[in-house]
């Protein structure tokens, strides 16, 4: 069973549908009431085809698209303390538009309910269709309770300048717009779950929102002044105009390839290389034979992907580490003599200035990436805290998530009996025995090869961040796998023509 994403929901659950069964009080009962009230789409009541769920899939790309080029009414300032600038592109996030929380929120709300039912703080059967529905209405809920959160949060600490200067109608009119703007991101993911159009809306502007910095990165036109001449932005149109204008082309050459504080050729090498060993251990799986018990000479096989939990533990890892950021930078601008917030994280700006400033000491510093493999010989404490960290965070995030999404052994030995099949020279019974060798073990593994790649892409300096790389490729490749098997076809792109 294929791991889904963030805010899944069942199709057969509607919000008009608040009866449950037991007498016995528990937390999603509490909320029941309340979900009744809450925006949904409505399941389609037909087979979708394939190219009208890629017209649905392209729509909410350019509503999202479009969101983050809205610039956001009343705010004074766009140069203050950025708590979520080393996060912003994992995030799909855009400073001073609409998308200025991007699917955090959404991210946020996955992650407080995946711990809470992972640790049995809360009672949740995935078994039960009716658990499933409310434990995700529960986590739209707090999806939106989070983005009102953070939008308080973020007028009240002076993004946007001021409070006293903003004005209590500007206070609540930013607000108001992030809010609606989060309700959209959260309408939107829901809209491709439900079966409109291809995989989640979270992994899709995710992926969008790094490719489109990679590219800029690679080829910007943009001009900037280092003190050495005037650069361009971009690692690739810089090579040329170093090789163009300057009379040491070897000189040049090395400028292109290891120049500093600016995108370079090694960096973009960096991604490519990481594109490709991201793919090549895509293809890594055990294959499980099963046959149908009523029909003779039916048989196949049941894969389990080394990547068995695709890019989720990634994105909770991700959400994780962005709201420490946002807590310790938060504390840190107002309390910087306290010794528990210095512990938190100690900030400094950076060259862009405050919208730029990064850990330099405490916790958030030790659970940031090193910049480059010059950094990690200068602090190989850093970066072995840093290793460990999200090896570990991975891993459990992994294993918890099969549990919470309905693909762990339990989950996918129900499956394979209600469509009457069994494990080729294995009994019935055995089944979620011989399902637990292998299933545990892909997610745990392959969480902490995510992890490893993570790292590698950091200490590499690829473009874009580890984490956001290793997104962006198992979207692609979750989309292109998508589309040969809406098409039938084992090329994928032959969809298109046809």
């Amino acid at each position: 069973a294929r791991s889904r994403s963030v805010l899944l929901v069942e199709p057969g659950w509607s919000g008009s549908g608040c009866e449950m069964s037991g007498s016995k009080l528990r937390f999603l009962t509490l909320v029941k009431p309340v979900l009744c009230i809450l925006p949904e789409v409505a399941p389609p009541e037909r087979k979708i085809p394939f190219k009208e769920k890629i017209l649905w899939t392209s729509i909410t790309l350019f509503i999202f698209l479009v969101c983050c080029q809205i610039p956001l009414y009343g705010i004074k300032t766009n140069k203050s303390s950025d708590p979520f600038y080393w996060m912003r592109v994992i995030l799909a996030s855009n400073r001073g538009t609409l998308m200025e929380l991007g699917i955090s929120p959404i991210v946020t709300s996955s992650l407080v309910m995946q711990l809470l039912a992972g640790s049995k703080i809360i009672d949740v059967d995935q078994g039960i269709k009716e658990d499933r529905a409310l434990f995700n209405g529960a986590q739209k809920l707090f999806g939106i309770l989070i983005t009102i959160g953070e939008a308080v949060a973020y007028v009240i600490s002076g993004m946007y300048g001021d409070v006293r200067e903003l004005g209590a109608g500007n206070s609540v009119l930013i607000i108001l717009q992030l809010f609606f703007a989060g309700l959209i991101v959260i309408i939107l993911d829901e809209l491709l779950h439900k079966g409109y159009g291809l995989g989640s809306g979270i992994s899709l502007f995710i992926a969008t929102n790094i490719c489109e910095t990679i590219v800029w990165k690679s080829f910007s036109p943009t001009t900037i002044n280092t003190g050495r001449g005037t650069e361009f932005e971009g690692a690739v149109i810089a090579l040329f105009h170093l090789l163009i204008t300057r009379t040491d082309k070897v000189r040049a050459l090395k400028e292109a390839f290891y120049r500093q504080n600016l995108p370079n050729v090694t960096n973009l090498m960096a991604t490519v290389l990481v594109f490709v060993f991201v793919i090549y251990f895509q293809g890594f799986r055990v294959d499980l034979p099963v046959k149908y018990r009523t029909q003779r000479g039916m048989q196949g096989t049941y894969p389990i992907k080394l990547f068995y939990t695709s890019n989720m533990p990634i994105i909770l890892q991700t959400a994780l580490v962005s709201n420490l950021y946002f807590l310790s930078q938060l504390l840190y601008k107002r309390f910087p003599g306290n010794i528990i917030v210095r512990l938190i994280g100690v900030w400094q700006d950076g060259e862009g200035g405050p919208s730029t400033s990064a850990p330099v000491a405490g916790l958030a510093y030790y659970i940031s990436p090193p910049n480059n493999l010059t950094e990690v010989t200068v602090d190989p404490l850093h970066a072995l805290v840093y290793f460990t960290f999200i090896l570990v965070s991975c891993a459990l995030f992994s294993k918890t998530w099969i549990e919470v999404s309905g693909s762990s052994a339990k989950d996918v030995a129900k499956q394979l009996r209600d469509q009457n099949m069994v494990m080729k020279g294995h009994r019935d019974s055995s089944l979620m025995h011989e399902l637990n060798r292998y299933i545990p073990t892909a997610a745990a593994f392959g969480g902490m090869c995510i992890g490893a790649l993570t790292v590698v892409a950091d200490f590499m300096g690829a473009i874009g961040s580890g984490t956001g790389i290793l997104l962006a490729v198992t979207t692609i490749y979750q989309y292109f796998e998508t589309f040969a098997k809406e098409s039938g076809s084992a090329d994928a792109l032959s969809v298109f023509l046809s």
